[in-house]
C-alpha cells in the first residue's frame, strides 16, 4: 500500500506473511467460477468463503485506500502522491463522477461518511480532510491526529481508524479525539498490518494488508470472530503490480445489505456474499 515500499520482493513477502499477525492465505483460492472454498477455521477461528453477486467496473487507475455507500451513492478514496483524491463512483459503470484531488503532497487513505461530511485520512501527514459529502466542497477545516492513518470508519457514535499496527483507535467523530484503543487477535495471536475498514452489522470489517483475507472484528474486545478468505477473486486477470495492487476496499450499502470488495488498480468491483 505504501509508495515508500514498493521495492519490496516476492521474497519479503513471503517472509512477512510469516510472521505473527499477518495471517497466510489458506491456500484454497477460487477458481473463476465466482465461489471460493475455505478450510474450516484456523487457531478456532472461522474462515469463510465468499460468492460473488454481481461484478462492476472499476477504474484500474484509482490506487484504493477507502471505499463506502450512503443512501446508494458509492464514494471511493485513492491514494500514492500526485494521484490522490476523493472521488463519487457511478457504481453500475465505474464512471468518475465527481473527482476532487488533494494536494500533491499529501497521500490519501482511508474514509469515512459522519452526518453530511467525509472525512479523509492522509498517510503520514496526521491530518484528516473533511469534505461536504455533497458535491466534495471542502469544509474549510481539517482534523489532526498523531501518527499514521491507514483506514477509516463510522459507527453508529465513534469513527475507527487503523496505523498499520495491530490497534483499531475509537474517535470521536467531531475533532478525532482518542477515546479508547482495542488489541486485535485471532486465537490470541496479533493481527498487524490492519488496513482498509468498513462497519457491518455490529462488527468492523478490515482488510489485512498484501492478504487476501478480511478480518471480522469485535470492537469490544478485538477479538478476529471470523475471516472471509477472498483468494482467487479476481480470477485469472492481472494486475500491474502484484505486489502492490492488492485487495484493499470494503463497501457496506446499509440500505440493501449489500456488500462490495475490490482491489488497489482493480479492474472490477464485486458485490459479494459470504458463504460458509
Amino acid at each position: 500500500m505504501r509508495a515508500a515500499l514498493t521495492a519490496l520482493t516476492a521474497a519479503a513477502t513471503l517472509v512477512a506473511c510469516s510472521e505473527p499477525g499477518v495471517a497466510p492465505a489458506p491456500g484454497h483460492a477460487g477458481d473463476g467460477s465466482g465461489r471460493s472454498a475455505a478450510p474450516r477455521e484456523e487457531r478456532g477461528v472461522p474462515i469463510l468463503g465468499y460468492e460473488i453477486v454481481a461484478e462492476y467496473p472499476h477504474d484500474p487507475r484509482a490506487y484504493t485506500q477507502g471505499l463506502l455507500v450512503v443512501d446508494g451513492v458509492m464514494y471511493e478514496s485513492t491514494g500514492q502522491r500526485g494521484e490522490s483524491g476523493v472521488r463519487i463512483v457511478d457504481l453500475a459503470t465505474g464512471e468518475v463522477l465527481k473527482n476532487r484531488p488533494i494536494s500533491p503532497q499529501l497521500f490519501g487513505e482511508g474514509l469515512a461518511s459522519v452526518g453530511g461530511l467525509l472525512i479523509q485520512l492522509t498517510w503520514t501527514s496526521g491530518q484528516a480532510l473533511v469534505f461536504q459529502r455533497k458535491g466534495l466542497v471542502p469544509a474549510g477545516y481539517t482534523y489532526r491526529y498523531e501518527g499514521e492513518g491507514w483506514g477509516l470508519t463510522a459507527t453508529e457514535d465513534e469513527l475507527v481508524m487503523s496505523d498499520g499496527s495491530d490497534e483499531l483507535r475509537f474517535l470521536d467523530p467531531k475533532g478525532m479525539k482518542e477515546k479508547r484503543r482495542v488489541r486485535v487477535t485471532a486465537g490470541g495471536v496479533p493481527v498487524d498490518q490492519l488496513n482498509e475498514l468498513e462497519f457491518i452489522d455490529g462488527e468492523i470489517w478490515a482488510n489485512v494488508w498484501k492478504s487476501d483475507r478480511i478480518a471480522r472484528i469485535d470492537p469490544t474486545t478485538g477479538d478476529v470472530v471470523a475471516w472471509v478468505d477472498f483468494s482467487g477473486l479476481l480470477g485469472r486477470r492481472r494486475v500491474r503490480s502484484p505486489l502492490e495492487d492488492v485487495l484493499n476496499g470494503i463497501a457496506h450499502d446499509a440500505g440493501s445489505g449489500k456488500i462490495y470488495v475490490t482491489g488497489k488498480r482493480w479492474p472490477a468491483l464485486f458485490e459479494v456474499r459470504v458463504v460458509e
